[in-house]
């Protein structure tokens, strides 16, 4: 029986910690934008779009890039907020597959070959999420879509920013074959370095040498570079830790400014969260409810019980409890969010109603 053709995802957020500094202050908008140090020895972590057309680019001495672009903006890195908004993006990618390899804050493998929401095609999935991550977290992403995970790496770069590309298994041997390895992801500047003085210089010339010979040079990894040149890749999505919470939200068309329509909002996303759990068969001790303002500012609020929650209305009536407090808010809310965490066994449930 033919092995199904794997769809593998590369989602790649844009300028991510520069976005969200510009996403949450209007006026650096449009505007050269680093985060990191300014000082003398300060290193450049991330650098907005605008940016990066004088030059600036991350890992660079703060020094360099002031020189390479004098209206350059530094702002100092907020790592509790890009990894906030972080888990927003990953519990986006949840809903369509439980298949996730986050490679950092900002990028991530998803294995949706059998996808938890079908919608026809990879393609459609891709543009569902990034959709979504524009919806609910005001920033754009990138995305790549192929057979494997080196060509939906590559495809996630092609048409960076706010792109998507995809390549197919008929494209997929043409497309490495006119890319230079040094743009290979796996190959390194003194791999591309050595393959030049081999005159190695594309995925064509790679190509051209047999496997025995590769690994003669570049040992072991000789069979993988083997394979990059045929657009070959056999790296599973291999997710890096069991899921420890569940959450589920709401972007409203509307924002809210009263309790009522906010807890008739809240209700179905805690009972999603319990079937959710229920179906894992877990039942959860912790819940959080997330409120996300029109300015993109979100607070959370959590409490944990000594006993696992043991139904839906349980649930419900602990996140609504959490929710009322927060009314009336400060500024019109535009998202509602109810996660869970500590997740135990079903044998241990005891708290419900």
């Amino acid at each position: 029986m033919p092995v199904p053709v794997r769809r593998i995802i590369h989602v790649d957020m844009d300028a991510f910690f520069a976005s969200v500094e510009q996403r949450d202050a209007p006026d650096l908008r449009g505007r050269p934008v680093a985060v990191g140090g300014a000082r003398a020895r300060g290193v450049v972590a991330a650098a907005s779009y605008e940016a990066r057309r004088f030059g600036v680019r991350s890992a660079m001495p703060s020094v360099t890039a002031r020189r390479l672009c004098p209206e350059l903006i530094f702002v100092p890195p907020r790592f509790d907020a890009y990894r906030a908004v972080s888990a927003e993006i990953h519990a986006i990618f949840a809903r369509y597959t439980p298949l996730i390899q986050p490679l950092s804050l900002d990028e991530a493998y998803l294995d949706v070959t059998e996808p938890i929401r079908p919608l026809g095609s990879a393609t459609a999935i891709a543009e569902a999420i990034r959709a979504e991550i524009r919806a609910e977290t005001g920033l754009t992403a990138s995305a790549g879509v192929s057979y494997n995970k080196f060509l939906a790496k590559l495809a996630s770069d092609h048409r960076k920013p706010d792109g998507l590309f995809v390549i197919t298994p008929r494209m997929g041997p043409d497309f490495v074959a006119g890319l230079a390895v040094a743009k290979f992801h796996g190959i390194g500047p003194r791999t591309a370095a050595r393959m030049a003085e081999l005159g190695i210089h594309t995925g064509a010339d790679l190509r051209r040498w047999d496997r025995a010979a590769l690994i003669a040079r570049f040992g072991k990894a000789g069979g993988f570079y083997h394979g990059l040149a045929r657009g070959e890749d056999e790296r599973p999505v291999n997710p890096d830790r069991t899921r420890k919470s569940l959450g589920a939200e709401r972007t409203f068309e509307t924002d809210l400014d009263a309790l009522a329509p906010a807890l008739a909002a809240l209700a179905p996303l805690s009972a999603r969260v319990f079937a959710a759990a229920a179906a894992a068969g877990h039942a959860p001790r912790t819940v959080t409810v997330k409120v996300k303002y029109a300015d993109f500012r979100t607070v959370t609020r959590s409490r944990s019980f000594d006993v696992p929650i043991g139904s839906a209305a349980a649930l419900a009536a602990a996140a609504e409890a959490l929710l009322a407090p927060l009314f009336p808010p400060t500024r019109p809310v535009r998202l509602l969010g109810v996660s869970v965490a500590g997740l135990a066994p079903p044998a241990q449930l005891g708290f419900g109603l």
